[in-house]
């Protein structure tokens, strides 16, 4: 089947369909993929889903001298971005996005899956000063109960963050359903939205826990 946002509840989730991210999405969801390989595609499709999610961002017009004349170019205006990873397995996706954006801020909200109400338990919290006054991007490789996702916007929300994106790999059509209904302005960049959760909160067809893959912890 081609990919398609048709599957996405809502008209704010952005199914990159590119050929590339496909390509890599699909080696991602291979069992015999080794954590190596795993790391480095998640690398270069973090660049590749920044390079969407950032097309809004603002430009400025500035003179620049190229080696033959004077001319006018553009570049980003205001404050620049905040990348705010989820760990621990959002900092697999951090890493890339920071190949594109270097100069970007970044964030920690660390949180965990209770495995029982599935829950997310808030255990850490580290965000920049002016994090109120800058646009912020909100990176987790899975969007599947949507809880922990909510967690982190209503955080940021409450330091003053305006401008909210969340970028993951992988989403759930309940995931979505239950991040929009918290915060229906925030848009959503993924690969692909799958068939939905199974009973212990899992993705399906989906590529296994991210960040047991990420850095080969099972």
């Amino acid at each position: 089947m081609e990919p398609s946002s048709e599957t996405a509840p809502s008209c704010t989730v952005a199914v990159i369909s590119h050929p590339l991210v496909q390509h890599k999405l699909a080696l991602l969801r291979r069992a015999r993929t080794p954590t190596n390989e795993f790391r480095g595609i998640v690398r270069e499709m973090s660049l590749l889903l920044a390079y969407e999610a950032t097309r809004h961002l603002p430009l400025e017009p500035v003179e620049v001298d190229t080696p033959l004349e004077r001319t006018t170019a553009f570049m980003l205006s205001g404050k620049k971005l905040c990348l705010v990873s989820i760990l621990r397995a959002g900092n697999g996706i951090l890493d890339g996005m920071l190949d594109l954006l270097p100069s970007a801020r970044v964030g920690h909200i660390g949180l965990y899956r209770d495995p029982v109400s599935l829950e997310p338990v808030e255990y850490y919290l580290k965000l920049p000063e002016d994090v109120a006054e800058r646009q912020a991007i909100v990176v987790d490789p899975m969007l599947a109960t949507g809880h922990s996702a909510v967690a982190s916007v209503d955080r940021l929300r409450d330091a003053g963050v305006a401008d909210i994106r969340f970028i993951c790999l992988l989403a759930a059509p309940e995931g979505i359903a239950t991040f929009h209904a918290a915060h229906p302005d925030v848009p959503v960049y993924t690969a692909a939205v799958d068939r939905g959760l199974d009973e212990h909160g899992y993705i399906r067809p989906g590529l296994g826990d991210a960040g047991d893959r990420l850095y080969g912890t099972r």
